[in-house]
């Protein structure tokens, strides 16, 4: 549909952000929240007419400075670019009551956020990506050192900012490196090229620096459990559900398709660094005692599986990889509101002082349930078909990395369900009894964890929904 296109998906937030800016600090949420669902509806149009059965559609190019600049989606793209417009309205549902000071600029930072993911998600030029990979790092820095709930927030603040930069500037580097030997910055173009293998090998190495930070992959993990733990519930949800997935994104968009050979020569080595990830962040998760950390750092184990997917260089396993990002997306941000809920209540993330939760909060404990359950990756839920078709793909591929891969489903099912019954069930801690707090969710709780939730087992019974759209973008990837 020729009236249909990238143009106004980006519009939508800009002038969003104008009206902010113009209105009443008391009217920034209500700005904030309409721009945000007329974007989500956009993208839904969007995603309903995309043609799985074509490449990159939609396509923009923007002319500056005699630079031509192609905008466009595929199968990949339109997935993470459809979970970016369906997670900002519910960072803008969730920060009504916890953001009290300068809401007018936190607001017009997240709706930014958006904005700059829109564009990192279509862009087809590794400069402009570049650019905008390291743009979100600027109004997400400034959530999390101004907006965040406690004294660590500004360290937390500059461990994001500096691990993320530093990585990248290999990554810029290798782009510089592409447009003095080839002229251009331009995917396509790029895609043409036969670079040769010695080169592959040191620029793979130069994007791969970045991405895995971002993802982030063992050993450069540090930054992401600190950053979740100061960051306020929006911040969370945005690193959890969307930042970390720009590096599997980036992976899959430009090394891969750009670096085959290297990517089969590094592939023993990449899938080395998930094992341990799954491994050493599982083991890790056993031992936290705050509610934030454990969701944190079941994250980065959860991410160690899209590698294994990402680089089984099969089409179920690539598939699988970013059904569970998706999927990862959607469970991580409910689980994070679902311990939030309980901060709200009692003031404290420790885990040792709750206890017996279902007898004043059952609605509450049922949604719990529900995303622990999905966490696990229990048949039916999203959670399950992502890791599945992952571990399939390295299944088929590498019986060994396979076995130990799936070590991180049985260690899932240790500390989600130790944390579920250490909270939920028993007697009343006292801390609980004593608490003038005791109440339910909320409506505008329910209202904001039910799309999740809804989401969270459709998935798991029609997948098809997104595999329908990916299958040949995939395809195009292992060409």
């Amino acid at each position: 549909m020729t009236y249909l296109n990238l143009n106004y998906l980006f519009i939508i937030p800009v002038i969003g952000i104008i009206f902010i800016i113009f209105n009443k600090e008391t009217k920034a949420h209500y700005f904030a929240l309409i721009t945000s669902i007329i974007a989500f509806l956009y993208s839904i149009i969007l995603y309903t007419v995309f043609d799985p059965t074509l490449q990159f559609q939609f396509t923009e190019t923007l002319s500056i400075a005699d630079k031509n600049i192609l905008f466009g989606v595929d199968g990949i793209s339109i997935n993470f670019l459809l979970l970016t417009a369906f997670i900002t309205p519910i960072c803008v549902l969730v920060s009504k009551e916890s953001i009290k000071i300068m809401k007018k600029e936190y607001y017009i930072f997240l709706i930014s956020i958006e904005l700059i993911l829109f564009g990192v998600f279509t862009i087809l030029d590794l400069l402009g990506f570049y650019i905008l990979y390291e743009a979100v790092l600027i109004p997400m820095f400034l959530i999390i050192g101004i907006w965040g709930a406690r004294k660590e927030k500004i360290s937390a603040a500059y461990y994001f900012f500096f691990y993320t930069l530093v990585g990248s500037i290999l990554m810029l580097i290798g782009i510089i490196y592409l447009y003095t030997e080839y002229g251009t910055t331009d995917y396509f173009i790029l895609l043409t090229k036969n670079i040769e293998y010695n080169t592959q090998l040191l620029l793979f190495l130069a994007f791969f620096a970045s991405f895995a930070i971002k993802i982030p992959k063992f050993p450069f993990h540090i930054w992401l459990p600190l950053a979740h733990v100061e960051a306020p519930l929006a911040g969370s949800i945005l690193l959890a559900a969307v930042l970390i997935k720009l590096g599997s994104y980036g992976i899959m968009r430009f090394s891969l398709p750009l670096f085959p050979e290297a990517s089969l020569y590094f592939a023993p080595l990449v899938n080395t660094m998930a094992i341990l990830a799954i491994i050493y962040a599982s083991l890790t998760t056993l031992r936290q005692t705050d509610l934030k950390r454990i969701i944190a750092y079941s994250s980065v184990s959860h991410m160690g599986v899209v590698m294994l997917g990402i680089f089984s260089f099969t089409t179920t396993g690539i598939e699988g990889s970013i059904f569970l990002q998706i999927a990862h997306g959607i469970v991580s941000s409910a689980l994070f509101i679902i311990v939030t809920i309980l901060y709200d209540r009692h003031h404290t993330r420790i885990v040792k002082y709750y206890r017996g939760v279902v007898s004043t909060m059952p609605i509450y404990s049922i949604y719990f349930f529900i995303f622990t359950l999905a966490n696990i990756g229990v048949p039916l839920s999203c959670n399950f078909v992502g890791e599945f078709l992952s571990l399939y793909g390295i299944f088929s591929t590498n019986f060994i990395i396979g076995l130990l891969g799936s070590t991180g489903m049985v260690l899932s099912a240790c500390y989600a369900l130790f944390l579920y019954n250490r909270v939920v069930f028993g007697a009343s801690s006292p801390y609980i009894a004593k608490s003038i707090e005791n109440r339910d969710i909320s409506r505008r709780e329910w209202y904001v964890l039910l799309p999740l939730g809804l989401l969270t087992l459709i998935l798991g019974v029609y997948p098809d929904i997104i595999l329908s759209k990916i299958h040949l973008s995939v395809a195009g990837l292992l060409i």
